[in-house]
């Protein structure tokens, strides 16, 4: 029979039930504020106040995971140099993947958003956050220890981030190339980090575009029972 040691320690719930008037407003408040986010790929060079970068990532580190083993880990780049070695390493694995990797099919679904292996994004905007998901990790005796539902949870922890660095009045781009193997290399990550996400950050550059696209309708995404 297994036995176990119970580390479970509770602690009594805060939380602010609001009024139904108080709680619509702040729905529909919150719903008009995303609803300008946008994935924007001109940024300016102007610089942005690195408390709004380390605000959205302990915004990011709230978010829930398997466990609470918070299997995250975010690398703040600005440093020209090193955000010049991503930009290269990027547009290589682009490349490839325009040319040669990608299939027919993928290309097309991608065609309306304008994108090609060209990433001055990577090297215009002040800040890059890699994220990394963490496969594994060490307790405090030096053991292994496997973490879980990883992907999951870095997911989360990056919808989080988003939104915190779109409420500073910031705009980003979810940069995924192809593989990303690089950013673990360049950014000296150790063993039990795989690059997840590459996330472009600061203010739009004052010419910025972006494609025109919709979003599917409450009735194409939700299933009311």
């Amino acid at each position: 029979m297994r036995t176990t040691v119970s580390t479970y320690t509770p602690a009594p719930l805060r939380f602010a039930r609001l009024s139904e008037e108080e709680a619509l407003q702040r729905s529909r408040d919150f719903l008009a504020r995303v609803a300008e986010r946008r994935s924007v790929r001109h940024f300016s060079e102007e610089p942005v106040p690195h408390e709004l970068i380390e605000n959205a990532i302990r915004a990011a580190g709230t978010a829930p995971s398997g466990a609470n083993q918070q299997p995250w880990t975010f690398v703040v780049v600005s440093d020209p140099e090193l955000k010049g070695r991503i930009r290269e390493a990027a547009e290589r694995e682009e490349d490839l993947l325009y040319t040669e990797r990608a299939s027919d099919e993928y290309l097309e679904a991608i065609e309306p958003i304008g994108t090609d292996a060209h990433k001055p994004h990577v090297t215009d905007a002040p800040y890059l956050i890699a994220v990394f998901e963490q496969a594994w990790s060490r307790d405090a005796d030096g053991a292994k220890r496997k973490n879980y539902y990883v992907r999951e949870s870095v997911g989360i922890a990056v919808g989080f981030l988003l939104l915190a660095l779109h409420s500073s009045g910031l705009a980003t781009l979810t940069h995924a190339p192809s593989p990303m193997g690089f950013l673990k290399e360049i950014l000296g990550r150790p063993e039990n980090e795989r690059p997840f996400l590459l996330i472009p950050v600061g203010y739009p550059a004052d010419d910025a575009e972006v494609p025109v696209l919709e979003k599917k309708s409450l009735d194409e995404i939700a299933d009311f029972r």
